[in-house]
């Protein structure tokens, strides 16, 4: 009953003019720049936080969820358009929508990605108000051993399932341990990894290293694989589903939010495994097995509303714990700590104000995200006519200044320029980006975590693991680290069994 009283209190708080303005300019903005080839919503994110800076917490978060869905939804329209996914999980949509387009069902396809954002976002917004509350009470009571084993599940779990292997996960995450550790120790006051410059002192801000690994090192790769020719974008009629395609979907909109959710509450890497189990799903429990490839309205359905789900998921280990499990998380978390606000158990007392009505806020996007977009759709088709020299120019002059709003010091720059040469590298080599961000976000507050609790027991190893919290959570962690050996001697039991 207090969640019930709590968000009333922030539908008043998101419903004022003012916040409702900068609702509905955060979902236009992430619809126009998540609607571009290769830019998905934590690359938006980073790219419009420095706009933010002018704004009062509560205004700027509330805009910030704006972005996040409407990036979140241009994702989807590049890779139902022009099976360009414009994040990965929006990698899915592309499988069964693209082919839609290329029929003629362009429209359809975006319709029904439109409408599996809104119910995703709905149910699961809701279910993040009924738990969100319940995590952060029991979160009270979490030491620094328990933090410190959370933190140690979410590096193991975002490099288990991003990536090509866990060796290349691992690398990344490596990566951003690397960066995070520039600055000074927090502890003793000595300099690491500053190359005698009083400037990188203070680290190097979270904003310009996403920035730098996303938008950067995008650009780069882009501009090393350019061919000439430009991309002509699909025509798309009035979005709109005829009755037939509304009984296909609801059900997959429904099922959604039910695999979508836990995936993004936990730190397991995001929404790119619940959409490919949605589609999974979907395939099989279909009447209409057979069109599954050549362009099932069902297949768009049900991992868009996954995507949808798992991002309200996301924001409940955020916004309650701290903890980060997507890159758009990870930027948001930096958002939070520009304003001087650090989340976590407490965050639900010290400022209820912001808290709810950001929540509140998210349900008034999803609205505006279905009101606006849908009838814009041809406008954002009309928006990748762009040529693509043009298109990475700008974003390269964007993330600059971006990252030079931020401390306003040249150094900045050129550290931009470094971070995405190693964002170009990354991609190069296969490593994924995401591990990079989570360890330049947790990494210096799981050592800080670690050696707090490595203080309290007087230097014993025993003290990291005398919580019966931490012992669950390492074992969960064992058997992320065992599960594909496992998975590899059954088979091999199995073939050897006559």
């Amino acid at each position: 009953m207090d969640s019930l009283n709590s968000l009333v209190d922030g539908f008043g708080t998101a419903l004022t003019p003012l916040n409702l303005l900068w609702a509905a300019v955060g979902v236009l903005l992430g619809t126009a720049i998540g609607v571009l080839p290769g830019i998905g919503p934590a690359m938006a994110v980073a790219l419009l936080l420095p706009v933010t800076y002018g704004l009062e917490p509560t205004g700027a978060f509330i805009m910030f969820a704006g972005i996040y869905y409407g990036a979140m939804f241009g994702g989807s329209t590049t890779s139902i358009l022009l099976n360009t996914p414009g994040e990965s999980a929006a990698v899915v949509a592309a499988i069964e929508g693209n082919p839609m387009a290329k029929s003629g069902r362009g429209a359809q396809a975006l319709a029904a990605a439109a409408g599996g954002h809104f119910a995703g976002g709905m149910i699961g917004t809701i279910l993040l108000v009924a738990l969100a509350p319940v995590v952060a009470a029991l979160a009270v009571d979490i030491g620094a051993p328990d933090y410190f084993a959370i933190m140690v599940l979410a590096f193991i779990a975002v490099t288990s399932v991003l990536g090509s292997s866990r060796v290349r996960g691992l690398a990344s995450l490596l990566v951003g341990l690397s960066i995070g550790l520039v600055g000074l120790d927090r502890m003793t006051g000595r300099p690491r990894l500053t190359f005698g410059s009083l400037q990188l002192a203070d680290g190097i801000d979270v904003v310009i290293v996403a920035v730098g690994l996303f938008a950067i090192g995008e650009a780069l790769w882009v501009a090393a694989h350019l061919r000439r020719g430009t991309t002509e974008a699909l025509p798309v009629g009035r979005p709109w589903l005829a009755r037939s395609d509304l009984r296909r979907t609801w059900k997959p909109w429904l099922r959604g939010p039910l695999i979508g959710f836990p995936f993004g509450a936990i730190p397991a890497g995001g929404a790119e495994i619940p959409t490919f189990l949605s589609y999974v799903t979907e395939k099989r429990l279909s009447r209409h097995r057979d069109e599954f490839g050549r362009g099932a309205i069902e297949g768009v359905a049900g991992p868009e509303s996954a995507a949808s789900a798992s991002a309200a998921g996301t924001l409940v280990s955020m916004l309650t714990l701290g903890l980060p499990t997507t890159a758009v998380a990870a930027v948001m978390l930096a958002a939070f700590q520009q304003y001087g606000i650090q989340p976590g158990p407490l965050l639900f007392e010290r400022e209820p104000q912001l808290v709810w009505g950001l929540i509140a806020s998210l349900f008034v996007g999803m609205v505006l995200l279905l009101a606006l977009n849908l009838p814009l759709a041809p406008l954002w088709a009309r928006l990748l006519r762009i040529p693509r020299p043009y298109l990475y120019a700008g974003i390269l002059f964007f993330a600059s200044v971006g990252a030079y709003a931020v401390g306003g010091e040249a150094l900045d720059l050129v550290v931009l320029l470094v971070i995405g040469l190693i964002g170009f590298g990354m991609r190069r080599y296969g490593l994924p980006v995401l591990p990079a961000v989570i360890g330049v976000i947790l990494g210096p507050a799981a050592e800080q975590q670690l050696r707090r609790a490595l203080q309290i027991s007087d230097g014993s190893l025993m003290g990291l693991v005398d919580t019966p919290f931490s012992v669950t959570v390492y074992c969960v962690v064992a058997l992320l680290l065992t599960w594909p050996l496992i998975g590899r001697a059954l088979a091999r039991r199995r073939n050897l069994t006559p």
